[in-house]
């Protein structure tokens, strides 16, 4: 009897010590879970991440954008030449276009080499989250616009007074205002590439 009660201290002891560090291994992993380590340096401010905004970033991001001398209302003026043409998908042509298309054409005519999909275009330029931030000429990005297994599925150019151009599906390249709730709700963030 006596050697037991010698032994259920120390029992007891061992399982309090490892209850005790999966307790503090559980709490570094949620610590580390919610952090914001892969948000960008250049965010205004904090933002919940969701674990696909995570992936994303962590493929690449704020990749720089060779401009040159061409300034954002040469482009924006570009992309105002297509007002009207209608959507397709995969087009680049002022036969019809679709989102990236419009950008890929827009930022193409100033010779800037801007990849093809809008996925692709997110990784150029400087991150902004706040859309009050946005200045002209820098590109907006969007997700779950339609069924696909890319986390940005549209893109458009920031014309300034919370206005972006476009190619919509359903009324081709137009211009809408960011506040419009479809598009409100799936802004992700806008990148600076001037």
């Amino acid at each position: 009897m006596g050697k037991s009660m010698l032994l259920r201290p120390s029992v007891l002891g061992c399982r309090n010590h490892r209850t005790i560090l999966f307790l503090l291994f559980a709490l570094g992993l949620m610590a580390a879970s919610c952090s914001k380590r892969h948000l960008p340096a250049s965010s205004p401010r904090p933002v919940a991440v969701d674990a696909e905004m995570e992936a994303f970033l962590r493929g690449g991001s704020g990749q720089n954008l060779k401009t040159g001398r061409v300034k954002p209302d040469h482009v924006i003026r570009t992309a105002e030449q297509f007002l009207g043409t209608p959507h397709c998908m995969g087009g680049t042509t002022a036969r019809c276009l679709d989102c990236s298309g419009l950008t890929y054409l827009s930022f193409g005519a100033h010779r800037i080499s801007l990849p093809r999909r809008s996925q692709d275009q997110a990784r150029f330029g400087n991150i902004i989250f706040d859309r009050n931030a946005l200045r002209r000429g820098d590109l907006v990005f969007f997700t779950k616009s339609y069924h696909s297994p890319d986390y940005i599925t549209h893109v458009g150019i920031y014309i300034g007074r919370g206005q972006f151009i476009h190619a919509s599906t359903s009324s081709g390249v137009i211009v809408t205002p960011l506040s419009n709730p479809w598009w409100s709700q799936r802004f992700v963030f806008g990148t600076r590439v001037f």
